[in-house]
Formats: structure tokens, C-alpha cells, sequence
């Protein structure tokens, strides 16, 4: 009787080329696995206008319209660099842009996340600028979960000085370290 044993290739021996059929299709499957996920759809992103709590002595005055005008300004921003990074699908907010201005979005009982579900959205931002003075100027920006309501991230920084740079310069930094930075707003 011959011995046979010895020319058959079982799983747990290694064959001549040093790759088992068990680890052929253990490789296979985790390359479909990590194809399916680098697919997969960003998830659907609303980001509603920011806002503005000024209670400057110059806005009591003369009114806030610069301030009104850089909001929107950063609200493009925003969505323009979110877009850019593929990390998210951003969804148009037109649809809900009237209702959204006219509802503080802040202390509106979650009518934030109302508004962003019906556009089918999965997470939504709002934002909000808060201007003491003209030196005393801090932006924020909160992420959320529409189904759950849960926050995910909230960044704020403040800013120095009135400009349309010093606005944009800010938005720039809570988006590079903030919102997109690995990681970040991820529970461990």
C-alpha cells in the first residue's frame, strides 16, 4: 500500500506555492468586505444656515448686516469644503431654507432635526455665531444624528477681530481640526 498522506494538501498544511485554499478564500473574502465598505454610500448630510445672537453695543446701533452677510458666507464654506472631503453627501436645504430661517434652530425644540428628516437627511448641522463686540466674536457648529438626536461633535473656537478673513480663517480651523479630523467626535 502506498502512502498517500503525504501528497495530499489539507487546509492547515501548507501547499507548494505557501498559501492554503483556506487562506485564498480567507484574503478573497476580506477583500470583498473592504471593497463593499470603501463603496458605501457617505452618509446624507444637512447643513442649515448659520446664525446670529449679536448683543453688541455697535449691532444695538447700526444692526448687524455685515455679520448677516459673512453667515452666509460660512455657511457656503462649510458646505463647499464638506462636500469636497467625500465624508458626506450634502443634501440641498431648499426646500426647508424659509421655514429653517424663521425658527430659532437653537431652542426650537429640535425642529432642526424635524427639518432635516424631511429631506432624508442622516446627520445635520447647525451653527450659530455669538458676537459680544467687535474683538469678542465665538462660532460654533453642532453635529447631529437626526434619527437619534444625539450630538456627535460640537466645535467652537473664538475669533478676534471683525473681519471677513478672521471669519473665514475660523470656519477653516473647526473644519481641518475639527469636523474632519480623524477621529474626532468618535466615542472610544
Amino acid at each position: 500500500m502506498t502512502d498517500l498522506a503525504r501528497l495530499a494538501t489539507p487546509h492547515f498544511v501548507l501547499a507548494r506555492a505557501g498559501i492554503t485554499i483556506m487562506r485564498a478564500l480567507m484574503a478573497v473574502a476580506a477583500l470583498i468586505a473592504t471593497a463593499s465598505v470603501a463603496f458605501a454610500d457617505p452618509p446624507k448630510l444637512a447643513v442649515f444656515d448659520f446664525e446670529l445672537i449679536d448683543t453688541s453695543l455697535p449691532g444695538e446701533f447700526y444692526g448687524s448686516k455685515p455679520e448677516l452677510e459673512r453667515l452666509d458666507r460660512i455657511s457656503e464654506q462649510l458646505r463647499k469644503e464638506l462636500a469636497g472631503s467625500g465624508r458626506f453627501q450634502l443634501l440641498d436645504i431648499a426646500p426647508v431654507r424659509d421655514a429653517a430661517r424663521h425658527s430659532n434652530l437653537q431652542a426650537c425644540g429640535n425642529c432642526d432635526l424635524t427639518f432635516a428628516g424631511q429631506l432624508g437627511a442622516e446627520l445635520e448641522i447647525t451653527g450659530m455665531v455669538q458676537k459680544v463686540s467687535n474683538l469678542i466674536i465665538n462660532l460654533n457648529i453642532y453635529l447631529r444624528d437626526v434619527k437619534t438626536g444625539n450630538m456627535i461633535a460640537v466645535a467652537s473656537a473664538d475669533m478676534r477681530g471683525n473681519t471677513d478673513e478672521s471669519w473665514s480663517r475660523t470656519m477653516s480651523y473647526l473644519i481641518r481640526n475639527r469636523l474632519l479630523a480623524p477621529n474626532y467626535g468618535r466615542r472610544e
